[in-house]
């Protein structure tokens, strides 16, 4: 992968369960080869892909995230 070295690194921040943070602007290459750009100061690279503006984060993973069910007492008269 070519890379033309910039006078200062680039900040790369991981959140968990969710995007990759990253300090912009940026080029993504995809798996085809195509590139994506973006000129935003900071970015959000989706992880879990399911994003409709991939490789761009939507937030796509807060909607499909699971949570423990709650707890139900048992009702009267029920064995345990």
């Amino acid at each position: 992968m070519p890379h033309t070295p910039d006078t200062e690194a680039r900040r790369v921040c991981l959140e968990r369960g969710g995007p990759v943070l990253v300090e912009g602007p940026v080029e993504v290459v995809l798996e085809d080869g195509t590139v994506a750009r973006s000129d935003r100061f900071e970015v959000a690279l989706c992880t879990c892909r399911r994003s409709r503006t991939y490789p761009w984060c939507d937030t796509s993973h807060r909607r499909r995230e699971t949570r423990p069910a709650p707890a139900v007492a048992p009702a009267e008269g029920d064995n345990p």
